[in-house]
């Protein structure tokens, strides 16, 4: 039998919270990513939370997904994956509430959990469930910019399994048209090799992506 919470059934609708600061791209994130579902033939949703995404300022989206109707439109209390888009934001806000141990985590760094302060939390988690990844370092190497929100859903696409990166890539694509959807794709493409070299899983690889299979 599937495990309830809160009166629903975990794996009918697959939410995730996606945190950073107002000028990080945290609502577009989201956003591609319920294009990524809707393009695989889901029902999806995405909205910011209330207030305006200010520069500098914490920000928080959501995006729901599922193959049946989603019904509510509240926040995401108890999210199924947190996207953390600021490391700075770790140690401020309460990003990890309502994220069950069995729940995938994917943060923004060039750092290892126990330098942000993490490795006892991290240890809690099922092997390959939190991952850091140096995105904005790898959009400032591919975009001239450290903007790491759409690097990010290329490693949420490898962390969480969920959604495909073809169906990712193509939601890039279609909202920045040109070089900067070409540059976004790219960062997305180095962030899910990233993410699973750290996950562990280059073994598994797609050869496509140019990653070396590990003996």
């Amino acid at each position: 039998m599937a495990a309830v919470r809160r009166g629903r059934t975990v794996g009918d609708v697959f939410e995730v919270r996606i945190h950073g600061r107002g000028g990080q791209g945290v609502v577009t994130a989201a956003e591609l990513l319920s294009v990524a579902a809707f393009d695989e033939g889901r029902h999806a949703q995405a909205f910011p939370s209330f207030g305006s995404e200010r520069t500098g300022a914490p920000v928080v989206s959501f995006c729901r997904f599922s193959d049946a109707p989603i019904r509510t439109r509240e926040p995401v209390a108890e999210p199924d994956a947190l996207i953390v888009q600021d490391p700075t934001l770790l140690h401020q806000v309460d990003l990890f509430a309502g994220l069950g141990r069995s729940g995938y985590v994917l943060i923004n760094s060039g750092r290892d959990v126990d330098s942000l302060g993490l490795g006892e939390f991290a240890a809690g988690f099922e092997p390959g469930r939190l991952v850091v990844a140096p995105a904005s370092a790898i959009a400032r190497e591919l975009l001239g910019r450290p903007l790491p929100n759409a690097a990010l859903l290329g490693g949420f696409a490898a962390l969480a399994g969920r959604l495909r990166l073809a169906s990712v890539i193509a939601a890039i694509e279609e909202r920045f048209p040109g070089p900067a959807g070409e540059g976004n794709a790219a960062a997305a493409r180095a962030c899910l090799r990233s993410s699973f070299t750290r996950i562990g899983w280059s073994k598994i690889m797609p050869p496509s992506l140019g990653v070396p299979r590990v003996s």
